[in-house]
């Protein structure tokens, strides 16, 4: 399991296996989210048996399928729901961790300084660059409310 922290509770991962839901409960992680739509998966990685091994290991279990290229208002809406409920720390994947990662700088925006965003981002092994325009928008908007 390639683990990539983003945050001290928040890791994401290239497409993790069955066997390492348990793993992921031996680290200490609570709360599991699945980014990857079951289209892009064999039938035993389905999110149904992901569902069954996060239960039998004791977590908490969320899927959140996020189509490659199809990031929308809901996914994020959806992301920032299931880490309000979340037991920390989370592990969240998708096939490279990308869209994973997104979908945290995204709820992070506007919480944390966008550059922290970034840069924890970059030290992770994606590159931010081109949400930026999103991650501004939702931190002004994030301002208006607070």
């Amino acid at each position: 399991m390639d683990l990539r922290y983003l945050a001290p509770d928040f890791a994401v991962a290239p497409q993790i296996e069955l066997e390492d839901v348990a793993k992921a409960a031996e680290l200490g992680f609570r709360t599991l989210i699945n980014n990857r739509p079951d289209d892009e998966v064999p039938d035993a990685l389905q999110h149904e048996a992901f569902q069954a091994a996060a239960e039998a290991a004791g977590l908490r279990y969320v899927f959140l399928p996020y189509e490659p290229g199809l990031l929308t208002q809901d996914l994020v809406d959806g992301f920032e729901s299931a880490l309000e409920g979340a037991e920390m720390p989370v592990l969240a994947w998708c096939r490279s961790g990308t869209r994973s990662s997104h979908l945290w700088a995204l709820s992070q925006a506007g919480l944390r300084p966008t550059e922290e965003i970034l840069q924890a981002a970059a030290q992770a092994g994606y590159d931010h660059s081109a949400l930026l325009p999103l991650l501004r928008g939702k931190a002004a908007s994030r301002a208006k409310f607070t």
